[in-house]
């Protein structure tokens, strides 16, 4: 691998591939030149030849003169590629690449353009001249404009830092200038030993060995011995073999799947494989790939298949190439007539519907399709699939962590019974939903390269630079700690990306952890991790001994990405326009959904990844990791140290005045501590923690378990892996969000996002399993604020009278189910919207849905559910009767407003006895004649006192008397007289008192008083007359 430094570095191609062709007796070798846009010269190779023969005709051409270059250029067969078009080389070799445009370069692009170059081939570099190589480090990379943020805009560009501290550990690497100058970079170059010959007296290997003897065994089993004679490696012969086994037992029910690093003579097998098949009698033979370029390998072992089975070209077959310039004349079809018609035929992976003839469908680089349109490849027939499991084709590990998962168990039941495949679904507890017969399944894995050396230098330093080779997770050995015991640190990623050796092994260990968590994992990933300004890593570790030397087994691994904090103007030129800016996934994507300009001014985390160790999984400590990032950014991780904390900022690289030939690149010195406990480092202050995943059973549990609430789903698919994009968010309650809330705007998402999801139940989401959905629509936190009583106009607007007639009747099975079905719609909208306020059942609940809201039919919920449909028919009348019971105890509610109160008359036993109430009533009125005596005794009743003597009252009584009944005594007593003042005055009084009277009343007149004082007596008479 060359890295050649200089704006006239493309001169010296021609010499590298100049050397290249003397160093191989074959061909020139071909050439692959990947770029951005501009090539900076014409690749118009016709108009260069036709030009050259016509100076060789002249006479005109001189060596001297001319460029080598335009020559080069002319003669040369070379595929130019953008790089945005790399995906079409998968499954090609080329003797040579260039790379130009390194700005544009991407770990995705590095991995598909290298690995195409074969054993003893050369990989150049171009770069633009620079006074030193650090300038890379702070190069402006094409992808960091997606990295940028309006509030994180500092892009540290540390993949470029490491990129080139790399090469100093490759010992096939040369860094030059554009002048053949070698650079210090490359010291280690210069100790180079020449490879010795290889003579043919040497000992061959082992494997060698029996890959000769397999050869010989099989020399009189035809066709297969010829075909297996043109593979190179063992592995490869085996692999072949076990596609001849598939081939040869024609059960058509048979999945073979083939999976290794790239270089180790896949698409070969594939190709062989293909061959045989045709020499079996396979008639429809289909291949499929992201794009018939893809397929250029496998063709061309095909027909090498037929060249050892004496097929001829035009006698027996015939090759039809595209002509789609697009496709640059790739061969889509074959057409075999020497016994009967066969056809071998490309079609695109999107089109499944037309494999209804065939017998055997083959799948080259599976992993760069999207799953779903893999799986719809997957039918009653005979299927070979072949990818690369690395990650970077595409969809990354989904095609061995996701489908072949599902093969596996579909295998399991292969020629079995459907009750042996049901109790072995309920045991593995996944989504999938295996055939009643199942899928013989054939696992093979390469790992001997044939494309170059095994150990291949560039390769190796490819792998590490990459974390290409992370598919093994290394084993715990530390044993398992109490997930309450274990501590979250902050990883520092400039220490990370230093390229010291225990960060390189640290690093190596989260990016296993990632592949053998995620299903899309790609090397870009790495670029992101290591140089996007919002992004940062969390580490769970279990308890660490102060006296050990060595990093501590990483249990669980969390990545987030801080998004928020957009400006409002930014906001609403954003929705008005309907443009989003790149990054701040969760804002823009709520902020638009719900059109709420506040939202994207708050401050959040979205989890990015949280990978826990394979052996360690759904043992509480992803949880556990969960729970401490988010006490963490509440506040509540507080330093009681008194040193000052640890700043996370890195030393800015020395620079040093010496010229390109004499810089040397060093690791940087004086880095911050790797991990740094949390009290150790100032939280960002945030709103909120959110995540967006594919939804899953799983994984949507395991969110919900960390309370966090849905309030986005996507309607369409994912393209790569089928799935829904799920949004779900947590507020965090920290001291700047304390304030008490009616109805938190948590709240107020989750009831808008369930009316929404309730609606497209029908349409986007008809294919969601009933449990999935009941899930989704279940959230605890908010269950108080979501129900209300219905009012009687709400019922109304949904129902009428004969509609609530018509579920009476069938809640007394007096009509069948069909009768109420139109009105179950609008009975699950109001039940899942909590405006029904009943209890039902998990099954019930899942029946209503599945009937009301998705619109299944009661056989296809049969299935779903698991019972039979008698009951669930069952299960349905129970719920319209408490439907109905709900319904009418609004409607008499309604009556009963109106109606007059009645009174309540409660008969209850008497507190007493009748005695008892008698002695009360007694000592009242006793006590009321005692207050009466009190007042008489104290008035003067002698004026009462019956005047005479008893002398006089027996006389009195004895003798006659003229009146009948009435009797006098004299009484003996002198009456005090009163003085004559006083009468005048008294006198006048009452005459002034009869004046005043007299106005009111008809009259009153005074006739007479006469006042006789005689002696002791006093006499007044008073007459009144009437007029």
């Amino acid at each position: 691998m060359f890295v050649v430094v200089g704006d006239h570095g493309r001169d010296q191609v021609v010499i590298l591939h100049h050397m290249l062709s003397k160093a191989t007796v074959r061909a020139r070798p071909s050439v692959l030149w990947c770029y951005k846009k501009e090539l900076g010269f014409s690749s118009h190779r016709k108009k260069r030849m036709k030009q050259l023969q016509k100076k060789i005709k002249s006479g005109k051409l001189d060596v001297k003169e001319d460029d080598p270059f335009e020559l080069f250029v002319a003669s040369t067969n070379i595929r130019y590629c953008y790089y945005a078009e790399t995906h079409k080389i998968l499954g090609q070799t080329f003797g040579m690449c260039i790379l130009q445009d390194f700005e544009a370069l991407t770990p995705n692009l590095l991995a598909r353009t290298i690995e195409t170059v074969e054993g003893g081939g050369v990989v150049v570099i171009l770069l633009k001249t620079m006074a030193s190589l650090k300038q890379l480090y702070t190069m402006s990379m094409d992808v960091h404009a997606r990295y940028r943020t309006e509030s994180h805009q500092d892009v540290v560009g540390r993949f470029n830092e490491r990129f080139l501290l790399s090469l100093t550990s490759c010992k096939n690497c040369m860094v030059i200038d554009d002048q053949f100058n070698m650079l210090p970079v490359s010291s280690h170059i210069l100790n180079i030993q020449p490879v010795p010959t290889k003579s043919m007296e040497d000992a061959l290997s082992p494997q060698e060995q029996e890959l000769r003897d397999l050869k010989d065994s099989l020399q009189d089993t035809q066709p297969v011995g010829s075909i297996v004679n043109c593979c190179k490696t063992l592995d490869q012969a085996k692999a072949v073999l076990k596609f001849v086994e598939a081939i040869s037992e024609k059960t058509l029910r048979s999945t073979a799947v083939m999976t290794a690093a790239r270089g180790r003579g896949k698409s070969a097998a594939l190709g062989l494989a293909i061959a045989t098949a045709v020499s079996f009698g396979y008639s429809n033979i289909f291949v499929t790939a992201p794009s018939p370029e893809n397929l250029k390998t496998v063709f061309e072992f095909v027909f090498k298949g037929f060249d050892t089975l004496e097929y001829q070209e035009h006698l027996d077959y015939e090759i039809i190439q595209s002509t789609n310039p697009d496709f640059n004349k790739a061969i889509v079809r074959a057409n075999i007539f020497r016994e009967h018609r066969q056809t071998i035929q490309y079609i695109h992976p999107s089109d499944s519907h037309k494999l209804g003839q065939a017998e055997l469908v083959c799948i080259d680089e599976a992993a760069a399709i999207p799953l779903p349109l893999v799986k719809n490849l997957l039918g009653p027939y005979l299927v070979f699939m072949s990818s690369t499991v690395n990650g970077y084709e595409g969809t990354g590990r989904s095609l061995s962590l996701k489908l072949v998962q599902q093969l596996r168990q579909q295998s399991a039941t292969f020629g079995g019974s459907s009750e042996v495949q049901k109790a072995i679904n309920m045991a593995s507890k996944t989504d999938s939903v295996s055939s009643a017969t199942g899928r013989a399944l054939h696992e093979i894995v390469l790992n001997d390269s044939i494309r170059y050396a095994n150990g291949d230098p560039v390769e190796k330093w490819l792998n590490d630079l990459l974390c290409l080779d992370a598919t093994n997770v290394s084993r715990i050995t530390s044993g398992c700690p109490v997930p309450e015991s274990c501590d979250l640190y902050y990883v520092n990623r400039d220490t990370l990306f230093s390229y010291h050796k225990a960060s390189e092994g640290f690093l190596h260990r989260i990016m296993a952890l990632y592949v053998s968590s995620h299903y899309k994992n790609t090397p870009n990933d790495l670029q992101l991790l290591s140089d996007a300004p919002a992004h940062h890593i969390f580490a769970l570790l279990g308890p660490v001994d102060s006296n050990q030397t060595s990093l501590p087994e990483v249990l669980c691994i969390l990545q987030i990405c801080l998004e928020g904090d957009i400006s409002k103007s930014t906001i609403m030129n954003s929705l008005s326009r309907g443009k989003r800016a790149s990054g701040d996934l969760i804002p823009w994507t709520i902020s638009q959904q719900f059109q709420d300009q506040d939202f994207a001014g708050l401050s959040g985390a979205r989890i990015v990844r949280i990978a826990t160790h394979p052996d360690y999984q759904s043992m509480g400590y992803g949880s556990r990791a969960l729970n401490l990032l988010q006490q963490y950014y509440e506040g509540e991780m507080i330093s009681l140290s008194e040193t000052k904390e640890v700043e996370d900022n890195v030393t800015p690289v020395d620079e040093q005045d010496v010229s390109l030939v004499d810089e040397k690149l060093t690791p940087r010195k004086n880095l911050p501590p790797l991990l740094m406990k949390l009290t150790e480092r100032k939280p960002e202050k945030l709103d909120y923690l959110g995540v967006s995943f594919g939804l899953t059973a799983g994984l949507l549990k395991f969110w919900k378990k960390s309370k966090f609430t849905p309030v986005y789903l996507r309607q369409t698919p994912n393209d790569l892996t089928g799935e829904h994009s799920c949004i779900m968010l947590k507020m965090l309650h920290t001291e700047d969000n304390t304030e008490d809330i009616s109805e938190p705007w948590l709240a107020a998402f989750w009831k808008d996002f369930r009316r929404r999801f309730v609606s497209l139940l029908s349409y986007q989401f008809r294919t969601f399993k009933p449990s999935m959905a009941l899930s989704i629509l279940q959230e605890k936190a908010f269950k108080s604020t979501g129900k209300k009583k219905m009012s009687l106009t709400e019922l109304e607007a949904h129902f009428t009278k004969y509609d609530v007639k018509r579920l009476e009747l069938y809640a007394q099975n007096m009509v069948d189910y069909h009768l109420v079905i139109d009105l179950l719609p609008a009975i699950s909208r109001l039940f899942f919207l909590g405006l029904i306020d009943t209890h039902l059942s998990v099954v019930q609940s899942g029946l209503l849905l599945g009937l009301g809201l998705q619109h299944r039919t009661v056989d296809e919920l049969e299935k779903e559910l698991d019972l039979p449909s008698s009951q669930l028919l069952g299960l349905f009348n129970r719920i319209i009767r408490k439907i109905v019971q709900n319904l009418n105890e609004i409607l008499e509610a309604d009556v009963e407003k109106d109606m007059v109160a009645r009174k309540e008359i409660t008969l209850e036993p008497v507190k007493q006895t009748m005695d008892e109430e008698l002695n009360e009533a007694a000592n009242e009125v006793l006590q009321k004649q005692r207050q009466e005596a009190a007042v008489l005794s104290g008035i003067d009743l002698t004026n009462y006192e019956i005047k005479g003597s008893e002398h006089d009252w027996q006389k009195a009584l004895s003798g006659s008397s003229e009146k009948k009944g009435l009797v006098s005594v004299k009484s003996n007593k002198e009456k005090k007289r009163k003085p004559e003042s006083n009468l005048l005055e008294e006198f006048s009084s009452s005459a002034k008192k009869k004046k005043d009277k007299k106005k009111h009343k008809h009259c009153f007149k005074w006739i007479l008083m006469l006042i006789f004082i005689k002696h002791k007596y006093l006499l007044i008479f008073s007459c009144c007359f009437y007029g």
